[in-house]
């Protein structure tokens, strides 16, 4: 069962690293959105297509086009920090016991 343990650990690790990653992520284009960047910069396009999939529907449900105001990226970090101290913890905690 150890080895099942392990493969459990070795995915929450993953699984952490990469959603700290995607927080950087949403972190710069967040604040590239700021300086009014060139869109055709290839750092700037590629920030808008590895996030707009996943800031788009929060978008949608914070009504950004009409106060002005993108909260999108706020919700998704939430969402994100939810995720790695629920999920990650959890798989971690699951890992333990499998070890």
């Amino acid at each position: 069962m150890f080895v099942m343990g392990n493969f459990i650990r070795s995915i929450a690790i993953v699984l952490d690293y990469v959603l700290q990653i995607y927080t950087y992520i949403i972190v710069a284009r967040a604040l590239v959105s700021w300086v009014n960047p060139d869109p055709y910069n290839p750092i700037v396009q590629f920030l808008h297509k590895v996030t707009e999939p996943v800031l788009a529907p929060f978008r949608q449900l914070t009504g950004t086009y009409r106060t002005g105001i993108d909260l999108s990226p706020i919700l998704v970090i939430l969402v994100i920090f939810f995720l790695r101290s629920f999920l990650v913890q959890s798989l971690y905690q699951l890992a333990i016991r499998l070890g």
